[in-house]
């Protein structure tokens, strides 16, 4: 205030005799809140860089922890603080497609009863289906996930939901992994997981098949923040940028690329999902 009142012309011995502090205190005060603005000049500058890196998707948490991987020795106080001052801002999720028709097929027991945790890979994965509206037309997005990691195992992006997009999923998953025994695969109770050839596919591998129970979107909650996250960080703000079905489909494979590459998360100790497999003992 001191300073600002002195910008504007008044004197500063009048100024320091009215606020009751000595001219040392003052010009100390002044050399500390400057380098202060030094300092969080080029933190900001990183903190811009680590965003826009991401393209705008990291809010003050990510950005923190990215900050103390680059060597940075500061709290998230600090960050928000500044993100604010940058208007830098995360992204939210916002809604979620279901795929429910009722009983038309076999359904099976909810194993998992919410337990998402797994310190192992090739565990506990989930799958469902999500919807993607365009102008032109809607997409149908069908991947799979490790619990442990969050990692995306494998995926499909189709014009339709059938059963053709679940079979490419899971050839992909077997192909990448073919050593599943033991392995418990979530869903929902959609059609296609109440399917014959769906539960015989999983049979074959060895895998124990788990559903949430009828209605209830918690007992997949993993996957329905998956979602949510995955549509605000690359869809929702961007619909028009999708002028065809081949162009939303590399939009996806280059998200995914980076999700399980790129982008970190507390869940794996700061890293991408796919070196958190890495380096787990377990991983595959």
């Amino acid at each position: 205030m001191i300073k600002e009142l002195r910008d504007r012309g008044y004197k500063l011995k009048y100024l320091l005799t009215a606020m009751g502090m000595s001219r040392s205190t003052y010009y100390y005060e002044l050399g500390r809140t400057d380098a202060v603005a030094l300092r969080n000049t080029g933190l900001s500058a990183e903190i811009r860089r680590i965003y826009d890196e991401n393209r705008q998707r990291y809010g003050v948490r990510r950005i923190t922890a990215e900050l103390h991987n680059r060597g940075f020795e500061v709290n998230h106080k600090r960050v928000q603080r500044l993100m604010h001052d940058m208007e830098l801002f995360g992204k939210r999720p916002k809604e979620k497609y279901y795929s429910y028709k009722g009983e038309v097929g076999k359904t099976a027991d909810n194993l998992l009863k919410q337990d998402f945790i797994s310190d192992t890979p090739l565990e506990k994965w989930t799958t469902d289906v999500s919807q993607f509206n365009m102008g032109w037309g809607k997409c149908y997005f069908s991947p799979i996930l490790d619990m442990c990691g969050n990692e995306i195992i494998s995926y499909n992006v189709s014009l339709h939901p059938n059963m053709e997009q679940i079979k490419d999923m899971l050839d992909k998953a077997f192909a990448k992994f073919p050593k599943l025994t033991g392995l418990i695969m979530h869903s929902d109770q959609g059609w296609q997981y109440q399917h014959a050839y769906y539960r015989t596919e999983l049979e074959k591998h060895g895998i124990t098949q788990s559903m949430s129970r009828k209605g209830n979107c918690h007992d997949n909650g993993i996957m329905e923040s998956f979602f949510g996250r995955m549509k605000n960080e690359m869809f929702y703000g961007h619909e028009q940028e999708f002028k065809s079905f081949e162009e939303f489909v590399t939009a996806v494979d280059d998200y995914i690329d980076y999700y399980n590459n790129r982008r970190i998360q507390k869940k794996t100790n700061w890293m991408p999902p796919v070196q958190y497999r890495i380096a787990s003992s377990c991983g595959a």
